[in-house]
C-alpha cells in the first residue's frame, strides 16, 4: 500500500476558499485502478496559516505514478483553481509519499 500526501500551509482568512477548491472540484479519483480512499485534514493554526493536508492511499506506488501521469490527473489539476485571483497559500504545497510497512484496524471498522 502507499499513501501520498500533500501539505498546505493555508493564509489566516482563506481557509473557506480552499476549502471551497476542495468540496467543489471534480477528482477523478474513483476512477482510478489502485486508488483507495481520499481525506481532506485540516490541522493546527499558527499565526500566519492553518495547515491542511490531502491524504490518498493506494494499493502500491505504481498505481499513484499512474495517477500522477494520466489525463484524470490533468483535468482533476486544471480544474482545481483559485477564483479569488490570488495565492491562498504561504509557499507551495509538500508532498510526502510513503510506503505502508506495517497496518493495524479494528475489526468493528472494516
Amino acid at each position: 500500500m502507499f499513501i501520498a500526501m500533500n501539505r498546505f500551509q493555508v493564509k489566516k482568512g482563506a481557509e473557506t476558499a480552499f476549502e471551497t477548491v476542495w468540496a467543489t472540484r471534480e477528482s477523478y479519483l474513483g476512477s482510478m485502478p489502485g486508488f483507495i480512499e481520499f481525506h481532506l485534514l485540516k490541522g493546527p493554526e499558527a499565526e500566519d496559516h492553518t495547515l491542511y493536508s490531502s491524504h490518498t492511499t493506494w494499493v502500491d506506488k505504481a498505481a499513484f505514478e499512474a495517477w500522477t501521469r494520466s489525463e484524470q490527473f490533468r483535468r482533476a489539476h486544471a480544474r482545481a483553481d483559485n477564483q479569488t485571483g490570488e495565492s491562498l497559500y504561504l509557499g507551495h504545497p509538500k508532498f510526502e509519499g510513503f510506503e505502508v510497512i506495517q497496518s493495524e484496524r479494528t475489526a468493528a471498522a472494516a
